[in-house]
């Protein structure tokens, strides 16, 4: 039988080796992103071909993306749990052999290191010198295969570890998704009167008006009816005009009427419009598309009420300040047969 020789003072240094496996940080992690068991592989979102959006598609994208990102956080939180059980057993794995190796490393240390020359020379015969060659052989074998299973068991530890916090990160990104998603839908549905105004049958977004003049502090100052009126023969103020203009420019493009003689309100101010579903006179809606045409037209004049300086603006029996949003309307007419707008 022959002995493979060893370098016997290396093996004085287990002891340490093993220690600075101990404090070896855990290496950075991320989830596969070809696992498709792993949080952080999204699954594909179906967006609308639609050249021209409604508010509705919109929504249905932002419910879409909202029950997605939910069900990536329910399929997290049970990962979560399987991985805090995966950490625990190879803790609990890691924390067996730790001793163990420490163990081996002891009795290597007092049969090796400077002391290996003595210990077998001071045998006494070659019988005995073989044995204590191979003895020490099998220590070194043991203490290897230990140290080996010890750094698998803290890799482990540290890789279940990295990928735990990988799904703790993504949860509170889905998390964080759910509630954008919400609250873009709450936002843009609630700004045009909600479901109960237009169900969504309105235009996603609306082109952006040209500002009004302001004032030197930003506000709108109070103006006179000097301007004439290029729906009637009356007056409108210079800002009314300008709203008629960005409106016209938007492409709304049917009967309108602004100036009115009498009544306590904007209309003998020359600070209000009344536009119309149709190319001439007014008629209550009776199809979709007069329906869509004053969605799309309030919708922009909300959007853009800002800009413009409006002072409210009344659809389909709701009346809309920029203050204090929707609100039931109860007047003369209840606004189904075109789109009023004031101005400040």
């Amino acid at each position: 039988m022959s002995v493979r020789p060893r370098r016997w003072l290396r093996l004085a240094l287990a002891p340490l080796v093993a220690v600075a496996f101990l404090a070896a940080p855990a290496s950075a992690a991320s989830a596969d992103p070809n696992d498709p068991s792993s949080s952080s592989a999204q699954p594909d979102e179906q967006g609308d071909d639609k050249a021209d959006p409604t508010l509705d598609d919109v929504l249905e994208s932002s419910n879409r993306k909202f029950v997605q990102a939910k069900a990536a956080v329910a399929k997290s939180t049970t990962t979560q749990k399987a991985l805090a059980i995966k950490v625990n057993n190879a803790e609990a794995k890691r924390n067996v052999l730790i001793p163990e190796v420490n163990a081996i490393a002891a009795q290597q240390y007092r049969t090796g290191h400077l002391g290996a020359a003595s210990f077998l020379l001071g045998s006494n015969g070659s019988d005995e010198f073989l044995a204590k060659a191979v003895s020490l052989e099998e220590i070194n074998a043991l203490h290897d295969r230990k140290l080996r299973e010890l750094n698998a068991a803290i890799d482990e530890v540290n890789s279940t570890k990295a990928t735990l916090d990988a799904e703790v990160k993504q949860q509170q990104t889905n998390l964080v998704a759910m509630k954008k998603q919400k609250d873009a839908a709450d936002k843009a549905l609630s700004l045009i009167g909600g479901a109960g105004l237009t169900a969504g049958f309105v235009d996603a977004t609306s082109k952006t008006a040209s500002p009004a003049p302001r004032n030197s502090d930003g506000g709108f100052s109070a103006e006179k009816c000097t301007v004439n009126d290029p729906t009637t023969s009356g007056c409108i103020t210079a800002r009314t005009l300008h709203m008629y203009q960005e409106v016209k420019k938007a492409g709304f493009n049917n009967f309108v009427g602004c100036h009115r003689d009498g009544g306590p309100f904007e209309h003998p101010k020359g600070r209000a419009c009344d536009w119309s579903l149709q190319k001439s006179g007014f008629s209550e809606s009776h199809n979709a598309t007069m329906k869509k045409y004053g969605n799309d037209l309030m919708a922009f004049l909300v959007r853009n009420a800002d800009r413009l300086g409006i002072y409210y603006v009344i659809w389909y029996a709701q009346i809309w300040f920029p203050a204090t949003g929707w609100h039931a309307y109860h007047g003369v007419s209840n606004h189904k047969d075109h789109v009023h707008v004031s101005m400040l």
